[in-house]
């Protein structure tokens, strides 16, 4: 008793320690009698003593910083939390979810070990080097001076849903995937080309229930789990707004940093907008007539992917839309890829993600694609990946409800375009016959320095000639 007291009195100032001496009797004295007390082996007391101080500087408390994420982004906001204090982690668990103001990651473990405290709230602000969380990590058999710390720098995982379309594969979850499928009890059954494709669309294996043989999973397996991901999700209902009271000042972050940044840069270039009304009877036929066989694919056919298709078609006759001007107007730099922008209303603000290559895409491929992208906006989960590399912009206010507008351009890019909602308004026919027509506004807002009003105007005139009559647009794919 002497010696436990003369201990506790001389690292009183060391709680962790306490803790572990706490702890270290209260399994000490609850440990079962399998034998009679008189045959027990008693321990010296410093020698126990020891073993406690052995035990406690086995662990080490380790802060778990928020790593330097790049592209300029010095602060996120927490969105969720996946953990709290007491939970034991794995190496590539989630640990919590952020928003940047240019994309929403998921930020997922680097350390084995319990989580001891949580330094933020949902919703606060964290700058790159701050703690997220302390985690006590466990190193059998070493001192504490030799527990590993990994590097901080680690870059953020993003976080994004399975799709049947997919830009490429997430290094991230071959890792996890190859580590958790060998770890631990449960072993997932899948051949190499199974887990090849489950890569390519960035599908955990664990996720997916297998049919096969001691319940191997087969492709088909795989491609039943991408059908299910790809049903519609619910359009989530706006909260009512409150009353407001009194004024409220609130700082400007995520998304809507960003848009504050773009626009104002926007607003240093020079636009002109070119306007026109497109006739869309034939491309109203059209999408009812694909309707069908596109809901029987578990996709949701829009105006929005015909749109694309025949701005992508129009673009390889007019190269200089999809381009951009160096900072300092000396270069023009020509875009191979035409990845298209469509800005989006989602929970976190206006979004602006793009399809990539379509040129080289069908119809389905982008409406595939485009469906995921609204997933991902209206759940916030859109990455950088999605919200980067965009070369020509394409808005459609119609879907809320306006007829005109005028965007601004999206920099670099130099060119954007706004539809408007379909109005079924009274037109005379050639034979001069009263007849009834879906009519359609838009609007081009282009870079005035390089781009000038004819080019705009044949540009327009040839996406119209594609929507008013998609049989051509049809023939002269790729």
């Amino acid at each position: 008793y002497m010696y436990v007291m003369y201990f506790v009195r001389t690292f009183s100032m060391n709680s962790r320690i306490l803790t572990a001496i706490r702890d270290g009797l209260r399994k000490y004295s609850q440990r079962p009698n399998i034998m009679p007390r008189a045959q027990l082996k008693r321990v010296p007391i410093r020698v126990f003593v020891h073993r406690v101080w052995t035990a406690s500087a086995l662990r080490k408390i380790v802060p778990f910083l928020l790593s330097d994420i790049g592209e300029g982004i010095a602060e996120v906001t927490v969105k969720e939390w996946s953990v709290k204090a007491g939970d034991r982690v794995a190496e590539f668990d989630n640990i919590c979810e952020v928003q940047s103001d240019k994309a929403t990651v998921a930020i997922t473990s680097r350390y084995d070990g319990i989580v001891r405290q949580i330094h933020h709230e949902v919703d606060s602000i964290v700058k790159v080097g701050q703690a997220l969380i302390d985690i006590e990590v466990e190193s059998e058999g070493k001192t504490a001076d030799s527990v590993v710390v990994k590097d901080h720098t680690m870059p953020l995982v993003e976080q994004t849903r399975p799709a049947a379309v997919s830009a490429g594969p997430s290094e991230a979850l071959k890792q996890k995937q190859a580590k958790s499928e060998v770890a631990g009890s449960e072993v997932t059954l899948a051949t190499p080309a199974v887990r090849k494709i489950a890569i390519e669309h960035n599908i955990n294996l664990k996720d997916v229930a297998g049919t096969g043989k001691n319940g191997r999973i087969l492709k088909e397996d795989v491609y039943a789990f991408l059908e299910q991901q790809q049903a519609p999700l619910p359009v989530a209902s706006k909260p009512a707004s409150e009353l407001l009271l009194e004024d409220k000042r609130e700082r400007v972050h995520g998304f809507m940093k960003t848009m504050v940044k773009t626009m104002t840069a926007s607003n240093q270039i020079p636009h002109f907008v070119f306007s026109d009304e497109v006739q869309m009877d034939e491309l109203v036929k059209l999408r009812k007539q694909l309707k069908d066989t596109f809901s029987e694919r578990g996709i949701r056919l829009t105006y929005m992917p015909l749109f694309i298709k025949a701005a992508s078609q129009a673009l390889l006759e007019f190269p200089i839309l999809n381009s951009s001007l160096s900072d300092d107007c000396t270069e023009i730099l020509y875009k191979a890829a035409h990845n298209v922008s469509v800005a989006m209303d989602t929970p976190d603000g206006l979004v602006v993600p793009n399809v990539k290559s379509v040129q080289t895409k069908s119809i389905l491929d982008i409406a595939v694609e485009l469906n995921r992208l609204q997933k991902l906006g209206a759940t916030g989960h859109l990455g950088t990946k999605e919200l980067s590399g965009g070369t020509f912009s394409l808005s459609n206010i119609g879907n809320i409800g306006g007829t005109y507008a005028k965007s601004l351009i999206l920099p670099p890019q130099v060119c954007i375009g706004a539809t408007g909602r379909i109005q079924v308004v009274p037109r005379f026919g050639v034979d001069g016959s009263l007849m009834k027509a879906h009519l359609m506004q838009v609007s081009w807002s282009a870079d005035h320095r390089i781009i000038d009003g004819s080019t705009m105007a044949r540009f327009s005139n040839l996406w119209r000639a594609y929507i008013e009559d998609p049989g051509r647009l049809l023939v002269e794919l790729k």
